[in-house]
């Protein structure tokens, strides 16, 4: 079952010829053009669903600093100051709303980790504080867990998925983006080593210049490309509570469940870091790249071979650019929700909080989220074809950081100053072996 997420209105005819075509209209391709128009150039924007459909509009809603890999700091930070003015600057309400994140834990050592962070991260202009045991409680009145600590970061927020990316679609729409949904990109045309047009399923777009958001879907048009994109996809489950008491306002993290208020009155929940690892051909190809990060997270983890690798091998490496792609086969990603997860998380949920004695699930969806090796996105240009270039492999940290990631791919993109120092996001260290060591993200 897939949420519900606003719908807007789409172009008709394709035009001849753009500056810059952006494929994939989740939060990261619709910012980044969105930022585009607004630097003067003519944008086409191509989603082969629509607009948010997938881990665009299937995360959990959270906009923060707090936890984030270092190297994430400076797009997190860009961005929560964005996420406070998208509002007025763009005429809509996204649902974001400054009411904070709160991490629990019954581990010393966890305690211990959280303060080093805040202790770093207080450097890079990030103010988060540690809390004793009584302060958790008065953050959490009537919970029966027992915490002996925590961290919260009062400057961060949440907002809503349903709304974010259909919203700042429509105001990239006003700025002159041409939109195109039910609309695959087939592939691209070269010429001397360089982009010479995007072919679509509705015909043909002449341009020099490529962004690739496409999530998920990244690493198999880079192959058909000859492009190496080391992507893993893990599906998360999710779901959202029927009305409940509001224990906090904001987002709360525990070792079992995580959990944000939504503005329809109920919450967004998941377990922490449970989900699927579906084996892909693709998968195979970088598992070695993949290994470490594995072997921290399999405990948490079911494996599964199914759809996605028969997909994959369906697929293959090539396909003509005049007929039906994979892309036209599979609109939206739109995989099972594990009920198994949900009901577990709805039994903590119940047992922790006597208030919660009757909440339901209303609801619940899963998404697939596309990781890379160290957990830190792409955004960035590709050395080996000129004009093109990927912002892509968010690791489930997509919606929070999306629009300065948006922002940071359009500078990048227009060969602007960037709105963050990109090194740690360049494409080159996933291929050359120089990915990014583990900086103790949450």
């Amino acid at each position: 079952m897939s949420p519900p997420v606003d719908r807007i209105a789409s172009d008709e005819k394709l035009p001849e010829a753009v500056d810059v075509v952006v494929i994939g209209a989740g939060i990261i391709g619709v910012a980044a053009a969105y930022h585009l128009a607004k630097k003067g150039h003519s944008v086409a924007l191509i989603e082969k669903g629509h607009v948010g459909a997938e881990q665009s509009s299937r995360n959990w809603g959270w906009c923060r600093q707090q936890g984030r890999d270092r190297h994430e700091i400076p797009l997190a930070r860009a961005s929560l100051e964005m996420w406070g003015t998208l509002h007025e600057e763009i005429g809509a309400d996204l649902g974001f709303r400054r009411k904070g994140v709160l991490w629990v834990t019954r581990d010393p050592k966890e305690l211990a980790g959280w303060e080093r962070w805040a202790n770093d991260a207080r450097q890079m202009q990030v103010h988060s504080h540690m809390l004793s045991a009584a302060e958790v409680a008065e953050r959490l009145p009537g919970s029966n867990e027992g915490w002996i600590g925590g961290m919260e970061t009062p400057s961060d927020g949440r907002a809503e998925p349903s709304k974010a990316a259909p919203a700042l679609a429509a105001a990239a729409r006003r700025l002159g983006v041409r939109l195109f949904q039910n609309c695959a990109a087939r592939g691209l045309e070269t010429r001397a080593g360089a982009i010479d047009a995007v072919v679509t399923e509705k015909g043909r777009i002449r341009t020099q210049t490529v962004l690739l958001a496409g999530g998920a879907w990244s690493t198999l048009f880079c192959r058909r490309h000859g492009i190496d994109l080391p992507q893993a996809m893990v599906t998360g489950t999710a779901f959202r509570t029927t009305a409940a008491p509001a224990l906090t306002e904001g987002a709360l993290g525990t070792p079992g469940y995580c959990m944000r208020r939504r503005e329809d009155g109920g919450f967004t929940v998941a377990l922490r870091g449970r989900g699927t690892l579906h084996l892909t051909p693709d998968g195979l190809r970088y598992a070695r790249q993949f290994w470490p990060t594995f072997r921290q997270r399999a405990a948490k983890l079911k494996i599964r071979v199914g759809k996605p690798f028969l997909d994959g091998l369906l697929a293959g490496a090539s396909w003509s650019l005049d007929r039906e792609t994979p892309f036209e086969r599979n609109r939206v990603l739109d995989p099972t929700p594990d009920m198994t997860l949900v009901e577990e998380a709805l039994a903590m949920l119940r047992a922790a909080h006597p208030s919660f004695a009757g909440i339901g699930c209303a609801e619940a969806w899963a998404g697939s989220i596309d990781s890379t090796p160290d957990a830190v996105p792409v955004i960035s240009a590709v050395e080996k074809l000129k004009g093109f270039h990927l912002a892509t492999g968010f690791s489930g940290h997509g919606f929070g950081i999306g629009p300065a990631a948006g922002r940071l791919a359009a500078d990048i993109v227009a060969g602007d100053a960037p709105i963050v120092d990109p090194r740690a996001y360049r494409y080159s260290r996933l291929v050359d072996g120089t990915s990014l060591a583990p900086a103790g993200a949450l």
